[in-house]
């Protein structure tokens, strides 16, 4: 089996295919982990009140290995043929087969789409808190969105950054509530509701962004040392399309069942790259949990195989 992503639900899935007695390969095009060794805070997985998100990764990666289960790590998949019995996939070091593909890609962080964005992406502009927070201590940031992401990011910063200004388009947080409450109570944080940002402006690095209240279309402008974009994700799913998986309607996630199947047999689908309706820590592991004893079955399968 092989299992092309090595996030959260590429890890279970490799977890499960090892103890299984499948040889299991996990490929990914960075290191171990995902997204999810990107969160500042995980405070909503089972067992976990509060852990850093490089912990639990680094947790999920080693029972990965110790099951018996091999990662290759930043060796991006360049081209998939899924349709035979048996699946190729080749990256940018080798070609391998397998009986089963399990697509674990999960997804990629959006962007705003501003003037500015792109050009002073890495010189003040990040899509990641927990990568970029130290390098303003002290400072003043916006974080833009409204949901977790955002939340967890500002909370993270607020122990880093000298002052925190969360714009956000809407009247109300699309979070957690205990993650909203926590924002609110911070005291170097302020919130800029019915707010969106139109242009961030620099010269070497970022210095300032242009905001418009979308109610009034009232602008101004507003000094500022970074910007910190948290307004969700897309799914990593080209590749995966191109080879053939059925999209959802009208979107680029991978369209699966309730079983982690897609269109074509023996390739399943976990995670963040499917059209799960939630997109959790939590909920990928039991997906790609599932998507790993079907890929078993598939393969071997056994008696109670329908």
């Amino acid at each position: 089996m092989i299992i092309i992503g090595a996030g959260a639900a590429g890890l279970a899935a490799g977890i499960y295919g090892a103890r299984s007695g499948l040889k299991t390969l996990l490929l990914d095009e960075r290191m171990a982990g995902g997204t999810a060794a990107e969160a500042p805070l995980v405070e909503n997985y089972p067992g976990f009140p509060q852990i850093v998100g490089t912990e639990l990764a680094d947790k999920m990666t080693l029972h990965c290995k110790k099951a018996g289960a091999v990662i290759h790590d930043v060796e991006p998949v360049v081209s998939m043929d899924l349709k035979g019995e048996t699946k190729k996939v080749k990256t940018a070091r080798a070609e391998y087969e397998a009986t089963a593909v399990i697509i674990a890609t999960g997804a990629h962080y959006n962007e705003i789409g501003v003037k500015g964005e792109k050009e002073f992406h890495g010189r003040g502009v990040s899509y990641c808190g927990v990568c970029d927070g130290p390098f303003f201590k002290g400072k003043h940031v916006i974080v833009v969105g409204g949901g977790n992401s955002a939340c967890t990011t500002t909370l993270y910063l607020a122990g880093i950054a000298g002052e925190i200004t969360l714009v956000h388009r809407r009247g109300s947080f699309r979070a957690e509530e205990a993650l909203a409450k926590d924002v609110l109570s911070k005291t170097n944080v302020k919130v800029l509701w019915n707010t969106a940002i139109q242009e961030i402006k620099g010269d070497k690095v970022v210095k300032a962004v242009v905001l418009s209240d979308v109610k009034t279309n009232e602008t101004k402008e507003l000094p500022v040392d970074a910007v910190f974009v948290q307004v969700g994700e897309s799914p990593n799913s080209a590749l995966a399309l191109e080879a053939g998986l059925a999209p959802e309607e009208g979107g680029k996630s991978i369209k699966i069942d309730i079983h982690q199947r897609t269109n074509i047999p023996g390739v399943f689908a976990a995670g963040d790259v499917t059209n799960h309706p939630v997109r959790q820590v939590g909920t990928a592991v039991g997906q790609g949990i599932t998507a790993s004893l079907e890929a078993y079955s598939y393969i071997k399968r056994p008696y109670y195989r329908k």
